[in-house]
């Protein structure tokens, strides 16, 4: 069972986050003592959970600011009938939603639950479409949710507000997991439905302690609020080392091992990131970092490859952001650096052509701009994936190509000898990607 001090109460959670909270007033329903099911002895246990929590129901909403970033604030009371959600607790949930979307406000939960109220049966049930009709419309109108996921959060109250959001953040040790503790097969790997598995799956952004919290909370909401609409200038290259002579001079220029890499790139452009990690599909790909970051006092997206073979978790991590930002109108940053996708079976099996496919997607349906900058190896469709392709620039210790010198020759049944020939004729050099229309230009000439 969860350690009970890691649970947190509603108004507790809120002042982690802020001393300016504004609730909302609870829409009125009339509500029969036992429940729409009249479930004996419900009535007793309202009453109990009120005098021991000091609330009227599960969940408390308002208006609040963070750091001086205005939003909208959920949070759920574990105290009161286990932080469930009933037909009263859609009410509020329905209400904080309108108001975000009335007042074009971010939507903050804080979540800690054990799922849908039993003494209120399906109509309890029925909530979770609810809130995911009112998260839609959320998302339709171009505002973003965050959601601070505590001890415990499970069933529906985690598949909807929970894994829902756009961005899932969680405090350590937290129990997470659409399937409750008593609910499990008796043989579970515990591990799986505790913060650092589900990091591990790619099921959330980030652990935060509390003390961290509101920080990085006013961090977000400033990364996903304040996008521009001019496209993201290209990142300044690292030195001026000329351009390459022939292109197994380019190719061995890009693989070298001291060339700097994403993070470097990253860090010298945004003073302040933070992360988006995991495909939501049970992956996460390290070489692939994804997230937002404020480059001359503007939001913009980025997916970075760091140089190794992308796989699929990497290219849907690279999709759900590029979505995302394309949704909130925030402009994307790739930076293309990859020998070409994971080939090996494991790639296969996750579906690795799907994961491709949905990373060409995302940046062919984005509405926002798109800026590339190849750093690295330009490695075939599995660098393609993530190029823009209008406003794509190029390093002097780049290449890009249809296929590797290698593989080109091994396809075309020639000697190793021939490997650097099939370098020159595949016209790969970053100059060349210029005379050739594929890039715009060439940076540290």
């Amino acid at each position: 069972m969860p350690d009970s001090s890691r649970r947190i109460p509603a108004r507790a959670a809120i002042a982690l986050v802020t001393g300016d909270f504004v609730e909302l007033p609870p829409p009125a329903r009339d509500f029969p003592e036992d429940g729409p099911l009249s479930w004996t002895g419900y009535g007793a246990s309202r009453a109990r959970a009120a005098e021991a929590t000091g609330e009227s129901e599960s969940v408390v909403c308002g208006v609040a600011s963070v750091e001086g970033r205005p939003c909208v604030l959920v949070s759920f009371e574990f105290g009161f009938l286990g932080g469930s959600l009933g037909q009263r607790t859609g009410d509020r949930l329905e209400l904080a939603y309108e108001t975000a979307r009335k007042r074009r406000l971010p939507l903050v939960s804080l979540i800690a639950t054990g799922g849908s109220r039993m003494q209120e049966g399906m109509l309890a049930l029925v909530q979770l479409q609810r809130v995911a009709r009112q998260s839609a419309l959320l998302k339709e109108a171009g505002l973003p949710q965050i959601a601070v996921v505590r001890d415990p959060t499970t069933g529906g109250g985690w598949a909807t507000l929970g894994a829902g959001a756009d961005v899932v953040l969680a405090l350590p040790g937290a129990q997470i997991g659409f399937a409750g503790s008593r609910v499990r097969p008796a043989d579970a790997d515990p591990a799986a439905y505790r913060a650092k598995g589900q990091l591990a799956a790619g099921q959330i952004d980030a652990i935060v302690r509390t003390e961290d919290l509101r920080g990085v909370l006013a961090g977000w909401l400033t990364l996903l609020g304040s996008g521009g609409s001019q496209p993201a200038p290209p990142p300044a290259p690292f030195g001026e080392s000329g351009l390459p002579a022939d292109g197994w001079e380019a190719v061995s220029r890009a693989r070298a091992a001291g060339r700097p890499r994403a993070d470097a790139y990253l860090d010298a452009y945004f003073p302040h990131r933070q992360e988006l990690v995991g495909d939501r599909c049970g992956g996460v790909d390290p070489g692939m970092l994804c997230g937002f970051g404020l480059h001359r006092g503007a939001s913009y997206a980025y997916a970075a490859q760091t140089g190794t073979a992308t796989r699929p978790a990497g290219y849907r991590t690279a999709a759900r952001v590029i979505r995302l930002a394309d949704r909130l109108g925030i402009p994307v940053l790739t930076l293309v650096d990859t020998p070409g996708a994971a080939n090996d079976a494991a790639a296969e099996r996750a579906g690795q052509g799907a994961a491709i496919a949905e990373a060409f997607a995302a940046v062919a349906a984005a509405r926002v701009p798109v800026t590339t900058l190849v750093i690295g190896e330009g490695g075939s469709g599995g660098a393609l994936a993530l190029t823009s392709p209008d406003r794509t620039w190029v390093t002097a210790d780049s290449y890009f190509s249809v296929i590797a010198p290698e593989l080109a020759a091994a396809i075309l049944k020639r000697p190793p000898s021939e490997i650097h020939h099939t370098a020159a004729q595949l016209r790969l050099r970053p100059q060349d990607l210029v005379e050739l229309g594929v890039a715009r230009g060439v940076l540290g000439e």
